[in-house]
């Protein structure tokens, strides 16, 4: 597979919410997301999580807000979140002070997919992956150029340019292929899937951390 991130698409459940950062390092992410400064646990593959916590959603305990692993992939350092840790509730501080933040919730009970995309302590674009017509923040027209012409949506961006019969994950491969491209994203699979990297714990109430 390829270490981009359409690979997602083609796992028999994307069932996991990723985190991107531009401008700070696999650390300080963490931080961002919640993690107490200097508190990574040895590095642990994706099966040793849910090993841990058998039967239940929260990976680290009742009192952990849930447990991130983090890495680095060219310009972006990234977490892979795992429980209620609320990644889309973060982009505002993980993008403060001039970092960037890509958010991709996976929301497999609740669809559809949430792209979002942070600059300065603000979320500047979300929409859902397959509704992206109906799109939110201070720059909702981001990605409408590219994403017109992947032939996602009808020129003007109000209206989806893919027919009805066209796969879902065909539907969201193109806009992961765009929103891919746009910020030059990868998340190599080895290292996600079946690899080792550092992992956090995120405690609950993280609305003053990394301040």
């Amino acid at each position: 597979m390829a270490d981009g991130i359409q690979w997602l698409m083609d796992l028999d459940r994307w069932d996991t919410d990723i985190m991107f950062a531009r401008g700070i390092p696999p650390a300080e992410l963490a931080t961002r997301m919640g993690a107490a400064p200097g508190s990574a646990l040895p590095p642990i593959t994706e099966a040793d999580v849910w090993e841990a916590a058998p039967g239940t959603s929260q990976p680290h305990g009742a009192d952990s807000a849930g447990l991130i692993r983090v890495g680095r992939s060219g310009d972006w350092s990234f977490a892979v979140e795992y429980g209620d840790c609320e990644g889309s509730r973060r982009v505002d501080e993980v993008s403060r002070d001039g970092v960037e933040a890509v958010h991709l919730a996976a929301q497999p009970d609740h669809p559809p997919k949430v792209f979002t995309y942070g600059y300065g302590g603000k979320p500047l674009c979300s929409f859902g992956i397959g509704e992206e017509s109906w799109r939110w923040g201070e720059r909702p027209e981001l990605l409408v150029a590219e994403l017109t012409a992947a032939g996602v949506l009808e020129p003007g961006g109000s209206e989806s340019a893919l027919r009805d019969d066209v796969p879902h994950q065909e539907r969201d491969r193109r806009t992961l292929a765009v929103v891919e491209t746009y910020f030059g994203l990868s998340l190599p699979w080895e290292l996600v899937i079946v690899g080792r990297l550092p992992a956090y714990a995120l405690r609950r109430d993280t609305d003053h951390f990394g301040r």
